[in-house]
């Protein structure tokens, strides 16, 4: 049973930070793609970021959060981060960690095989 569980959501002011965690079980990642995508009311479900564990740790950012949000992963304890800074109120949405079977699951929600939860990031102005 393969399961995602992410934490450290909350409120945060504009300009805060925020860090996500996302604990992994049940499978061993060490050669799959993960990533963080979230989802707005009303809005589709949208890439963020993604880390390839077995692609020399490269990762990928979508336009939005460049130089604001890092992915990053500790394979011994098995999870995946999110620091988030400089947060804006679009950045508002339920952020889900999401694993591919393959090493690079790309951008689109259709690479990735296993989801968590989400879990709620609101900012306010």
């Amino acid at each position: 049973q393969v399961q995602l569980v992410e934490s450290g959501g909350g409120l945060v002011q504009a300009g805060g930070s925020l860090g996500l965690s996302c604990a992994t079980s049940g499978r061993t990642f060490t050669k799959h793609a993960m990533a963080w995508f979230r989802q707005a009311p009303g809005k589709e479900r949208e890439f963020v970021a993604s880390i390839s564990w077995r692609a020399g740790y490269a990762t990928d950012y979508a336009d939005s959060v460049k130089g604001r949000f890092t992915i990053s992963s500790d394979n011994a304890k098995k999870t995946v981060y999110l620091q988030m800074s400089s947060l804006k109120s679009e950045d508002t949405a339920v952020y889900y960690c999401a694993a591919a079977q393959t090493f690079n699951g790309g951008t689109s929600v259709v690479g990735y095989d296993y989801w968590g939860q989400g879990t709620q990031v609101t900012v306010s102005s």
